[in-house]
């Protein structure tokens, strides 16, 4: 897994391209939630589909809880949809989105409200004899080391202070921009930039035996 922040610049036709699919998105989600704001629940309902998923696997992430994930992935659409008379398209919809669940997901740690589950590995339970046949899919033993070396990366994750952890999940999982990132934590790009530099600095140094 790299864990740099910083990787080989797209070509202009990659960035062409990605500018033109974040401009679709961005007038589509803004344009649901207009009508939202008109009085249209099948658009908040199109919203609700299609940003649920990302947002209870990011404060699932953060809280490490997946019964209060939901809880406020509930609340995040909640106020989302008590927002809706004063919304104003001044922002990328994803970037108001997930800084209202990062703002609760704050909350909740401080609060104390979540407490860490204590996770292991489900056993695997295989029917019938192992036949080790050379197939090129892994077999049990490798798919057990996989998991246990993912294991390993999620709790460096989940060791890192709450905004370190924040930025991480933002900028590796969701592949937020800085300045989308900035936009969320209501910061400066250079701030989110200090912020990755030392949580991949302390996730390299958790993890340099797995180099």
């Amino acid at each position: 897994m790299s864990l740099s922040p910083f990787s080989a610049k797209p070509s202009a036709g990659e960035r062409v391209n990605k500018d033109m699919v974040a401009v679709l998105a961005l007038e589509r989600d803004a344009e649901l939630m207009l009508r939202v704001r008109e009085g249209d629940s099948l658009s908040f309902s199109l919203l609700l589909e299609k940003h649920r998923g990302p947002v209870i696997h990011f404060l699932y992430r953060m809280v490490l809880n997946q019964a209060i994930a939901e809880e406020l992935a509930q609340e995040v659409f909640l106020r989302v949809y008590r927002s809706r008379a004063t919304y104003e398209p001044t922002a990328k919809f994803t970037t108001w989105l997930f800084r209202i669940a990062t703002h609760l997901a704050l909350n909740s740690i401080r609060d104390g409200r979540n407490e860490k589950l204590q996770e292991s590995l489900d056993r695997e339970v295989v029917d019938g004899p192992v036949r080790q046949v050379a197939t090129g899919e892994p077999n049990v033993e490798q798919l057990l080391v996989r998991q246990a070396r993912l294991l390993e990366v999620r709790q460096a994750i989940e060791s890192l202070p709450a905004k370190q952890r924040a930025a991480v999940l933002m900028h590796k999982y969701d592949e937020m921009e800085y300045s989308q990132i900035a936009g969320v934590l209501n910061c400066s790009e250079s701030a989110v930039k200090s912020l990755l530099f030392r949580a991949y600095e302390a996730l390299r140094a958790r993890l340099a035996h797995m180099a």
